[in-house]
């Protein structure tokens, strides 16, 4: 028997990413994008832009992985994938809005997900083909802030972080994994969901062009998520409202009761038994009516 080889190709189930053809589409005269790079393996690209980021790079940078060894996230945990298995990328951008506006970008980065998820798993009735306005194969919704669902498993993570005027939205979206490889069994993936030809290229194509959709409205709007349509487009898709949560707070405070809105600032207002109270950070969980 020969050696096994250590070509990206040679699991044709999951193919590199197409690097020549993603900056042919997306870095572009006018675009937001203004480099995209895939590396084929690093600790985190979150961590590799926000030194970039310091160094001075211009709004606009992508950075994707095929392998990202030390990626995490939201309150440090840790996330990892096969190699080529799913979507792992940063981009970074310097939004010209409001300090007390920025907290919209972590859920402007959730809703393109989603957006792009839906899309490209939608299916004519023979199953044949993606057209806009089709049935999607898998129901994508977000958890406030931004972890995207599929009924009550995690397909996608998202972590922003700040570094001066810059803010890095790094994404790490489970795409060609198999049951037997989900790391919890929380987890799910494109492929266990049923996803019709689920393109790793395809979507990171449709990602960004969401995110950069939604971001020049919202920064033409000097960050307003009423005027951009932001605040409108989340709550639609959250999956958390109406819930009966318990958010576990810093000071090791809980709080449990019903998710009744997203706030201007994008905090989850939880109507508790005193009143309600809006939540700017910390651990959600969906109550399910028996823990209730």
């Amino acid at each position: 028997m020969g050696e096994m080889s250590d070509s990206p190709y040679a699991d044709l189930a999951r193919p590199p990413l197409h690097v020549g053809a993603l900056r042919r589409a997306l870095v572009r005269p006018g675009a937001l994008w203004t480099d995209l790079r895939v590396v084929p393996e690093t600790g985190s690209t979150n961590a590799d832009l926000t030194a970039a980021a310091r160094d001075g790079a211009p709004e606009g940078a992508v950075l994707a992985t095929e392998s990202q060894t030390a990626g995490r996230g939201r309150l440090g945990r840790p996330w990892t994938a096969p190699p080529r298995s799913g979507l792992a990328f940063s981009v970074l951008v310097r939004p010209a809005v409001p300090i007390t506006r920025l907290s919209w970008l972590p859920l402007l980065t959730g809703v393109a997900v989603v957006a792009a998820v839906r899309r490209l798993t939608a299916f004519d009735a023979e199953g044949e083909r993606f057209f806009a306005g089709g049935d999607a194969a898998v129901e994508a919704r977000l958890k406030w802030p931004n972890d995207v669902l599929v009924g009550d498993r995690k397909l996608a993570g998202i972590l922003v972080e700040k570094v001066g005027d810059a803010l890095i939205a790094g994404v790490g979206l489970n795409v060609g994994l198999r049951a037997e490889e989900l790391p919890v069994p929380t987890a799910t993936s494109l492929a266990v969901e049923g996803a019709p030809r689920a393109d790793r290229s395809t979507l990171l194509r449709g990602i960004l062009r969401e995110f950069e959709n939604r971001y020049r409205a919202w920064t033409r709007c000097d960050g307003d998520p009423e005027e951009s349509g932001l605040r409108a487009d989340y709550k639609e898709i959250c999956a958390t409202l109406g819930r009966t949560v318990r958010v576990e707070l810093p000071g090791d405070r809980t709080l449990v009761g019903t998710a009744g809105d997203i706030d201007a600032a994008g905090c989850l207002v939880v109507r508790g038994p005193d009143g309600d109270e809006s939540v700017s950070a910390g651990d959600v969980v969906h109550v399910r009516p028996a823990e209730g």
